[in-house]
């Protein structure tokens, strides 16, 4: 129902009928429609309106290009002033024809001098136009929307399709380190990593997914990153959410900031740490992510696209609505993210 509505409002016929129906009321109303009482005197009103539509048309296809597309605003009011003048005198000298006689249309003294159709024209002009230009405004607003909701796609598209691989290229690592370390434990996990590509292709091609799934898919990476360094390495993974089913999230958003906890946290043989905190309430996101920054660090190769991606999707996603705080300290690097989650309808 809401899309028919939509496709009405944006045709631009229905339009042009919205703005004639609206400008012949307030031109019947004006001109106490409700008196006429012959045929003559409404075919003499429709006849009148086709003149004031035509003044207002005149000056939306000849006129008006002169204040948009020219920007001269002094010539289009001094031409649109004489528009009106010239008019106002054809109007005024129709009044004074025989044919007036016999209808009710101007009846009284003042309906029929010049200031009367000089107010006419000049109402009737605004009536007319005021609408039309705001339709036009409307049409041009929503083309432009349009056209950046179009490429703020494109890019997210764009910006999924190299965090996949980013994705894919970290999760191979983790299982390669586990296979040297636990070669029997290999099937398992392998099991596991496609459960997790399985995921990352079911939703690629999705704008929003559901949060539990989300959150599932977050606890089975971590559970795999335990598998790998779990021996050495304290890791804490806290979820609190005060309803998982009631909210949507865009996939793989929060990814990239765990898998950076993990492979810049535990690169050294000494203790480290991985704590990761995550809390809804009533649709507010917190996402607390801290690692410890070893003293030795071994070289780890690193291209920096998942962080750079993400935070490139959060801008087109949230624009301003959301706080992200990256801290770097001594011993510590701390991620915390806060958004607003949308609901399931």
């Amino acid at each position: 129902m809401n899309e028919k509505f939509d496709s009405i409002v944006d045709n631009k016929w229905w339009q042009e009928i919205a703005v004639v129906a609206f400008s012949f009321t307030i031109y019947t109303l004006k001109n106490d429609w409700m008196l006429f009482s012959s045929m003559a005197s409404i075919l003499m009103g429709i006849f009148f309106y086709l003149i004031l539509y035509l003044h207002a048309q005149f000056n939306r296809f000849f006129l008006l290009p002169i204040l948009f597309k020219t920007r001269r605003p002094v010539t289009y009011i001094l031409l649109t002033l004489f528009g009106v003048v010239v008019f106002s005198i054809v109007l005024y000298e129709i009044t004074t024809l025989d044919m007036f006689n016999n209808c009710r249309l101007y009846q009284n003294s003042h309906q029929r001098s010049y200031v009367y159709q000089l107010a006419s024209v000049l109402g009737t002009l605004v009536c007319i136009l005021s609408p039309i230009i705001v339709f036009k405004f409307y049409r041009i607003h929503k083309r432009r929307t349009d056209e950046a909701l179009l490429f703020n796609q494109m890019q997210l598209n764009s910006l999924k399709g190299q965090l996949n691989p980013h994705f894919l290229f970290n999760t191979f690592n983790t299982l390669y380190g586990i296979s040297l370390k636990f070669p029997d434990r290999t099937p398992d996990l392998i099991m596991k990593v496609s459960q997790l590509m399985r995921y990352q292709l079911e939703s690629n091609s999705k704008q929003c997914v559901s949060l539990e799934d989300e959150l599932e898919f977050i606890n089975s990476y971590v559970q795999l990153e335990k598998e790998r360094v779990g021996y050495r390495c304290d890791v804490t993974y806290d979820c609190k959410i005060d309803n998982e089913n009631a909210y949507k999230i865009s996939p793989m958003l929060l990814i990239a900031f765990i898998e950076n906890a993990f492979k810049h946290g535990t690169c050294a043989i000494e203790k480290c740490f991985v704590r990761i905190f995550i809390t809804v309430e009533k649709g507010d996101l917190h996402l607390h992510v801290v690692n410890s920054i070893p003293t030795k660090k071994t070289d780890v190769v690193s291209t920096k696209i998942g962080l750079k991606n993400t935070i490139e999707r959060l801008n087109l996603i949230y624009g301003k609505n959301y706080k992200l705080d990256i801290q770097e300290e001594k011993n510590t690097y701390i991620v915390d993210l806060k958004l607003q989650l949308k609901k399931f309808v």
